[in-house]
């Protein structure tokens, strides 16, 4: 007798900027573990790329829309601007919904364990999109750590710096950190995971945070250095006005070295509307591998396939057999306690006279 086909599961986007758009639709739409049911947005533009692009999906104006229809949805996921992770998340929690909150988890860690404690109370699976855990120079380096082909690692350095003098999002540029807003907060989340993935926890932590836009509220530019309780050093740079770049991954070891130029290639493909699943996509072309070795013995390393797609392909067999989650909150939430220690301890550099203020901003609601 044959097996009963699996019922996909059925999962609402919440929110259709950037994030719904490029990083979680798609997979949502490619991976037969899923049916991409609904998406809230309550601007008509994306409402329309929607109905386009995704047809058999319902667009819902509000987030109370789709605690309406929770009856129909067995997951949601958050991608709104950060300062609404923890309240959308928490009543999709209530609501019976399994939930996927995009990084930054939420803005303090006390709001991301509450979130926690709500998951467990209710027995719903909760976890983060920290997609970049699977970029392809990641996996990589992983694997260069787990061959032991690096020795003990001395020192490891971090970069996402790129030339963006106009801001994309509108509410980043209205952001201040105490709503989630500032590299530290966007893409510091995603390095500290990787440095805490790689190395351990830390013991000493320090940061430089700088606005250079005139009207800047939050950090454009950011370094941090971590030592972790091994003994090894991390270096983080984050910078968003940066008219050279340093090398994507630099780092050294007892016995060698990796070092990497460029970025990861899936988000600028999702973004020119390449699916997950063509031909091609997640590979790297020769000309951009990183090098392994000891300088003057520098050997190409081929660089691994980067597959965003096993966040979901993994939340599936959570959902389904009960396998742990792609990312553990509890994670997240070390990461965020990192971040508000540096927020708390570092002067926030700027090119204006006065004084910058660290102020909410009011919530933009759904985009």
């Amino acid at each position: 007798m044959a097996d009963a086909p699996t019922v996909p599961i059925r999962t609402v986007v919440v929110g259709y900027g950037v994030s719904g758009r490029v990083f979680h639709a798609p997979f949502l739409d490619a991976d037969p573990a899923y049916s991409l049911d609904a998406v809230v947005t309550g601007d008509p533009g994306r409402a329309a790329e929607v109905a386009a692009r995704y047809p058999a999906a319902r667009v819902l104006p509000t987030a109370a829309a789709m605690l309406d229809a929770a009856g129909d949805l067995d997951l949601a996921v958050i991608g709104t601007p950060p300062a609404t992770h923890a309240e959308l998340a928490a009543a999709a929690l209530e609501a019976g919904l399994d939930v996927v909150v995009d990084k930054p988890f939420t803005v303090t860690a006390p709001e991301g364990r509450e979130l926690i404690a709500i998951a467990r109370r209710l027995g719903r699976r909760l976890t983060v999109f920290q997609n970049r855990r699977w970029d392809g120079d990641f996996l990589t380096l992983r694997r260069l750590l787990a061959e032991g082909a690096l020795g003990d690692v001395r020192r490891f350095e971090s970069r996402f710096e790129w030339w963006k003098p106009e801001v994309r999002a509108s509410w980043k540029a209205e952001a201040a950190p105490a709503a989630g807003g500032g590299m530290l907060y966007d893409l510091g989340t995603h390095l500290i995971d990787q440095a805490l993935q790689l190395l351990g926890p830390v013991a000493e932590a320090r940061a430089e945070l700088a606005a250079h836009r005139p009207d800047g509220i939050a950090d454009d530019d950011a370094f941090v250095a971590l030592r972790h309780e091994s003994g090894a050093v991390s270096h983080l740079w984050m910078n968003s006005l940066a008219a050279q770049f340093g090398p994507r991954f630099h780092v050294l070891g007892s016995s060698g070295g990796y070092t990497v130029h460029g970025l990861d290639g899936q988000e600028a493909a999702l973004d020119a509307g390449v699916s997950p699943d063509a031909p091609g996509y997640g590979e790297t072309p020769p000309e951009r591998w990183g090098v392994v070795g000891i300088e003057g013995a520098l050997a190409p390393r081929p660089t691994e396939r980067g597959d965003y797609g096993a966040f979901y392909r993994e939340l599936a067999r959570a959902i389904r057999d009960g396998a742990p989650v792609p990312v553990a909150p509890d994670d997240a939430v070390a990461v965020l306690e990192l971040i508000e220690q540096l927020h708390a301890e570092t002067p926030l550099r700027t090119p204006r006279a006065a004084t910058t203020a660290d102020q909410s901003t009011p919530n933009e609601g759904i985009r």
